[in-house]
């Protein structure tokens, strides 16, 4: 498919939810637009497949060290070698240009027990055309062969979307219409997104898409996205904790749903919502450094309109039945534990009353839930405090008993990936829960305010928008 420029703007219009007229989908939705790799069962031998790969990664010494994201690729790249297509891998390494993909295309071999030839130079960075080379290479391949691309970030044009606005949109378009359209032209023409944790605004994921004459979701993501995700969205508790104020937008969309009986909160997110809640209430709250403006530079600053939306957030999950369980209890940055935080503390961790307080909350959820003739579900994302620390890990650690204490009773318990799985990689076991997402960042945005933008652009692909 030939884009145009007049294509290509309402393309990234609505990439960048700049399109008012564009209704919200759930997550459901999506799904049930984006056509699943079996779909393409009757793609000839010999055509070439892109893949739109998870290679973000870093190998250890042998296969299952470091290298999951790429093992959830195998299943794919097998259907598309069983039917003899050249498949073309592409994807990224960490965030800087000079990352490089040596290491995983050599990975990806070992894994799949065949040659993946890496291309180390495919694009002009200057006109966005890709190299005669690098074509001539990928139109000689064998059926069969599967080749890999050097790191997408390493060309500006791949990164160009990330921090780009509506009114960007004039000037983009241009050379993501060549980026688009080359692609198609001299790599491939049919197109599978098998990157779970790619989440950004990558052209690999949300322009290239646009060109293709067929999309198709891999194994993987559609095991991920079908199975355990689409199960979060009917979670009945939810933990939810971390340094980032901005997962209040996905905890409010959450809430929305009003699926939600018990909201357990740490972290900034709990600093918000206690203060929130001691104003509704007629009082106040002092959350100390995190709301001096002093520190609005901050990661951890919690803006006063911040506040007003945990006010709002409670408001709505109280008239919904949710009851909100916050800290009652402290770690504070010198170590005392404290029921208040002065102006110019900073809480590090939940307290000792707090980890019994969730411990409680934990077994009357269990207790209500033993007779259920469904299984409950539980979603856990992020972690209690500093847990890198010694002296603010306490809370994180326990809550990992609490975990293993719901899977026990029969209840689905889902990690949300990120910080949370490395908590329980660190102090549990993978048995202790139901499922723990390899993809922290594609599984908030997917139950949260945002749809996750990669599953955008294979709808508008798939339904030729």
């Amino acid at each position: 498919m030939v884009v145009t420029t007049e294509r290509m703007e309402k393309w990234l219009r609505i990439i960048l939810k700049a399109d008012p007229s564009v209704p919200k989908l759930s997550l459901p939705q999506y799904l049930a637009d984006i056509p699943k790799l079996d779909s393409l069962a009757n793609v000839p031998s010999g055509t070439r497949v892109l893949v739109r790969g998870d290679v973000d990664a870093k190998p250890g010494p042998k296969v299952g060290e470091g290298d999951i994201r790429l093992r959830s690729m195998k299943d794919t790249l097998e259907f598309g070698r069983q039917r003899g297509w050249v498949q073309i891998i592409f994807g990224h390494i960490g965030r800087k240009p000079e990352g490089s993909l040596d290491k995983v295309a050599a990975r990806v071999g070992e894994i799949l027990g065949c040659p993946v030839a890496l291309i180390k130079d495919w694009l002009d960075p200057q006109t966005n055309r890709v190299l005669p080379e690098a074509a001539d290479q990928i139109a000689k391949a064998s059926p069969g062969s599967i080749i890999m691309l050097e790191n997408t970030r390493k060309y500006a044009i791949e990164r160009v979307l990330w921090e780009a606005k509506p009114e960007d949109i004039p000037k983009l378009v241009e050379p993501l219409t060549t980026l688009a359209n080359e692609v198609a032209e001299k790599i491939a023409r049919v197109y599978v997104h098998e990157a779970f944790s790619a989440g950004s605004l990558d052209s690999s994921s949300v322009v290239v898409p646009a060109a293709m004459d067929r999309v198709a979701m891999g194994k993987y993501e559609e095991q991920e996205f079908c199975g355990p995700l689409v199960d979060c969205l009917e979670a009945q508790m939810v933990i939810f904790s971390g340094v980032k104020i901005d997962k209040l937008d996905d905890l409010e969309a959450m809430i929305a749903r009003g699926k939600i009986r018990y909201l357990l909160t740490a972290g900034s997110l709990a600093m918000a919502l206690k203060k929130a809640a001691a104003q509704l209430d007629g009082g106040d709250f002092c959350i100390g450094v995190q709301e001096d403006p002093a520190n609005s530079s901050q990661g951890w600053y919690i803006p006063p309109e911040r506040i007003e939306q945990a006010k709002r957030m409670l408001r709505e999950g109280r008239a919904k039945g949710i009851q909100f369980v916050l800290p009652v209890d402290f770690v504070l940055q010198d170590g005392r534990v404290s029921e208040t935080i002065g102006p110019s503390d900073q809480q590090l961790d939940v307290g000792p009353k707090t980890r019994s307080l969730f411990e409680e909350v934990v077994s009357r959820f269990i207790n209500e839930n033993r007779q259920a003739p469904d299984k409950a579900v539980v979603f856990h994302n992020g972690v209690f405090g500093l847990f890198e620390d010694s002296r603010f890990e306490e809370g994180t650690r326990h809550f990992m008993g609490q975990l293993k204490r719901m899977k026990d009773a029969g209840i689905k318990v889902f990690v949300g990936g990120g910080e949370g799985g490395t908590a329980l990689e660190k102090y549990g076991q993978p048995d202790w829960v139901t499922h723990n997402f390899t993809a922290g960042g594609t599984v908030l945005n997917a139950l949260g305010a945002e749809p996750v933008p990669y599953l955008v652009a294979l709808r508008l692909a798939a339904k030729g928008w």
